[in-house]
């Protein structure tokens, strides 16, 4: 069983309109509201593949009532944990005439820890064979967090998957987490290095995994494609070929894709190829639709070719 987790979660409200004009009065689309957050985000693929999954956060006030709502909505089994807090908001815009895509991220309420360690302990009560953690820390959580998460999923025998950005990311160094998901620019800060030039990431990535960031780092180059490597091996993947609508999700799907071919006991390589594929083809869809199975089918055949 696949447990996602999602500290920060939020609602992704998404519109659109003709042309942004300062001081005007912008005649928007209407408003499509959407659960949303790291792990949310990874369930919601993850049903996409016709894989289940159990989404863990935490939620609270209108906003929260709605999150679990929209969720129920979409069939996704999920636990909240009441945050007496309001859950936060995202607000993503598209200006049509040029085809701009505005992202407004919000920080949301300081949460209590001693919340967000109930719902940790609460790992153990699932017994997954995958946590996969995603997403930002919300305001008032020490940096070292996500490793608490790591700890609680080996407790219970299960592989760790962390998705994060910034000092949280750097704080899992020697945390030994299962797999983790940089870019080339969070790799660099993570080795306190100033840059690395695209054919360096396989060494550099393999020294993260020595300084026991993960096992398996997965490093996302965008439209460039991704390298998966691991201490014994080294595999890329060149991003296909497609017409790009928008880039919200499109990690999320990765990470997705990457976890569903793992827990099908697909090889390291498939599941890179996999993981691709599906972030590839949640870039064809608009605002916040992640991507469509046929898709990411497709792509994964033309990627295996």
């Amino acid at each position: 069983m696949i447990l996602t987790i999602t500290l920060n979660p939020c609602i992704d409200k998404s519109s659109r309109v003709e042309k942004l004009k300062p001081e005007s009065k912008l005649r928007c689309t209407e408003v499509v509201n959407e659960p949303g957050g790291g792990g949310i985000n990874v369930s919601k693929a993850l049903k996409k593949l016709d894989s289940s999954s159990v989404a863990l956060f935490p939620a609270g006030g209108h906003n929260g009532n709605m999150l679990c709502s929209l969720l129920k909505e979409e069939g996704i089994l999920f636990h909240a944990v009441d945050t007496k807090v309001e859950t936060r908001e995202n607000w993503i815009v598209l200006e049509t005439s040029i085809n701009n895509q505005y992202r407004f991220t919000f920080p949301g309420k300081e949460v209590l820890e001693e919340t967000i360690k109930t719902l940790v302990d609460q790992i153990r009560a699932f017994t997954p064979s995958f946590v996969v953690a995603s997403g930002s820390l919300p305001p008032g959580l020490p940096d070292y967090f996500y490793g608490l998460i790591v700890k609680n999923a080996a407790a219970v025998g299960a592989r760790c998957i962390v998705d994060t950005s910034g000092a949280a990311l750097q704080a899992l160094k020697g945390k030994g987490a299962f797999l983790i998901k940089p870019n080339i620019g969070e790799l660099c800060k993570m080795l306190n290095v100033d840059w690395l030039d695209k054919d360096d990431v396989p060494n550099a990535a393999h020294q993260a995994i020595m300084d026991g960031f993960a096992e398996i780092i997965v490093v996302s180059m965008g439209p460039d494609g991704a390298w998966l490597v691991s201490k014994d091996h080294r595999y890329f993947v060149a991003a296909p070929p497609v017409e790009k609508k928008s880039t919200v999700g499109a990690g999320d799907s990765m990470v997705a894709g990457i976890t569903y071919s793992l827990e099908k006991n697909m090889t390291l390589r498939d599941a890179i190829r996999f993981g691709v594929a599906c972030g590839s083809a949640a870039t064809m869809n608009d605002g916040t639709q992640l991507f469509k199975k046929a898709d990411a089918e497709n792509l994964y055949a033309f990627i295996s070719q």
